[in-house]
């Protein structure tokens, strides 16, 4: 369902001004009450009362001090018992696939490979002749099929018209066979570097490429027209705004969505605070460039994303054993040491942070020891970061603090793996896998995110992966060491103060506290105290960004 922002009218929050006694203070803009407050600062973490003035707190306490901010202009906005966090973050998401989901074929939640084919059959409806069909979000984990979907899934609702159905991980997709003919792939075809072209017993092309190999297909994709780049990014902005996050840090974006993130602020039509790490083909951009920002700070870009490995359902992870389901593979590596040193050298000289995507325990340690040799030369406080880090030898989690690497997770990506993990891992390796307690207990810093579109992207599923790693219906099963779950305090460390100092904004966000920006985010229920089932019904009532309200659910 398509999320849009809600008119200032229809408001469970309700913004009324009020009279108060002679200041003390000069008055506030704003005045927020009537709820729990969690502050995600150690000095004071709850409070019942936040003033706001000029996009800023100017006072966090009690409510009845919170009356020497309050004048006769002063809005106060009554929480109704809903709950005040500092604004959610999320840490790891790709803004523009958000929005393409809401605006292509959006095939999450998937029951069968026959429901992906349906779905399919129905779009065809307003397709043209020869037009290419792209999709996104199928995963078979459940599937009664018990395999990936395949060309021949497509082609009998689609023979004619080339159709890419990229899989929810988006390290793999299953071409029909109209769109392998007009790419010119066929049996003989080799898989480039890092990539895959997956065959059946019989060696016939499946449909299925994994990782680098769906280079072999991009051409196919209908450029983006800036209008339809402009309206995802829109799109994407409005379903972050009203799930409650105030930021979001966009991987993998695109130089051109760099220029219209900034383009759009300028226009005062960004409501989201990005921070962007763009690919390797746009690196010689921001060196160049350097770190960049709108005026305002809306809109920053200061990393680098590079990619060591696939993901573990599609098999790419990269692994220092074979596969438990598949003896004859360890993965897929994406980079090689010789191609990566030199970037990183320029990363460290030019003051890039660097964030690689590594989720098997081969590409971890690989990563982990390129970062070493080239951290020295990276000044005093880089802050580079590995996304994911999902599946880490016991023996290499203390280096990521000893290394000061940020360990960037995705608590939704456990409770949706772990019911593959255990085939294809096998449950000796799920030690050390989605290890976020292991990681913070050795000193790591951790930080949270969804990875939309690959998950839903809603803060309270990855709040409650991250405290309960159960799945979405309560259960767990050999191998999810619940030992590995967080802390309600630590879990909302990851989405507020861990994933400030991630961007390297701890001094000005992050956390309810005086002189911050006054980026909050307020919800229905009270994720402090509620029941971990409870969690999952919440739902976000208030998004706040530099003290203007950006999303209001009636």
């Amino acid at each position: 369902m398509r999320l849009t922002r809600i008119a200032t009218a229809a408001l469970a929050v309700i913004l009324t001004p009020v009279a108060g006694p002679a200041l003390a203070a000069p008055p506030a803009d704003s005045v927020i009450l009537g709820g729990p407050i969690y502050t995600a600062d150690d000095a004071a973490p709850t409070a019942e009362a936040v003033a706001i003035s000029g996009g800023r707190i100017v006072y966090v306490g009690s409510r009845a001090g919170v009356s020497a901010f309050t004048g006769p202009a002063t809005q106060t906005l009554d929480l109704k018992g809903a709950a005040l966090f500092p604004g959610f973050t999320d840490s790891h998401a790709h803004l523009n696939g958000v929005g393409q989901r809401e605006l292509t074929l959006n095939l999450e939640g998937s029951s069968s490979a026959a429901e992906v084919a349906q779905k399919l059959k129905a779009w065809m409806v307003r397709a043209k002749p020869g037009e290419v069909i792209v999709g996104r979000g199928w995963i078979e984990t459940g599937w009664p099929e018990k395999r990936f979907l395949t060309a021949a899934d497509l082609d009998a609702v689609a023979p004619n018209n080339p159709v890419l159905m990229r899989r929810a991980d988006g390290h793999a997709l299953v071409a029909n066979t109209a769109a392998l003919k007009r790419a010119g792939i066929d049996a003989t075809t080799k898989a480039p570097f890092g990539g895959a072209i997956l065959k059946d017993d019989q060696g016939h092309l499946t449909g299925m490429l994994v990782d680098n190999a769906m280079s072999l297909v991009a051409g196919l994709v209908p450029a983006d027209s800036e209008d339809f780049r402009v309206k995802a990014l829109k799109a994407g902005m409005d379903v972050e705004i009203a799930y409650g996050w105030t930021g979001v840090h966009f991987m993998s974006a695109p130089w051109k969505d760099v220029l219209a993130l900034e383009a759009l602020d300028a226009r005062g039509e960004a409501p989201l605070r990005v921070y962007s790490a763009v690919d390797r083909a746009d690196a010689e951009k921001l060196f160049a460039s350097g770190p960049r920002s709108t005026p305002d700070g809306r809109i920053v870009t200061r990393t680098l994303k590079l990619y060591a490995d696939g993901a573990l359902g599609s098999r790419g992870a990269a692994l220092f054993e074979p596969y438990a389901d598949q003896p004859d593979s360890i993965g897929l590596m994406r980079l090689t040491p010789e191609d990566t040193r030199p970037v990183l050298a320029q990363a460290a000289k030019s003051g890039i942070q660097v964030a690689v995507h590594a989720i098997g325990d081969r590409g971890n340690a690989t990563i982990l020891g390129l970062y070493e040799e080239a951290l020295p030369g990276a000044g005093a406080d880089p802050r580079w970061r590995i996304e994911h880090a999902q599946h880490i030898r016991p023996a290499d989690i203390p280096r990521f603090a000893a290394d000061g690497v940020i360990a960037s997770v995705q608590p939704s990506h456990a409770i949706g793996d772990l019911h593959f993990a255990p085939a294809r891992l096998g449950l000796a390796r799920l030690q050390g896998a989605y290890a976020w307690h292991s990681l913070l207990a050795s000193g790591a810093r951790v930080v949270g995110g969804s990875d939309a579109p690959v998950e839903r992207g809603d803060p309270m599923i990855e709040f409650y992966a991250a405290v309960a790693r159960k799945d979405l219906k309560g259960q767990s099963g050999p191998g999810w060491h619940p030992e590995e779950a967080l802390s309600r305090q630590d879990a909302l460390r990851l989405f507020t103060i861990n994933s400030a100092y991630a961007r390297f904004a701890e001094k000005d966000l992050g956390s309810i506290t005086v002189g911050k920006r006054a980026d909050l985010s307020a919800f229905d229920i009270d994720l402090m105290t509620v029941p971990e089932a409870a969690i999952l019904k919440g739902h976000a009532v208030l998004t706040m960004v530099d003290g203007k309200v950006v999303y209001r659910r009636p």
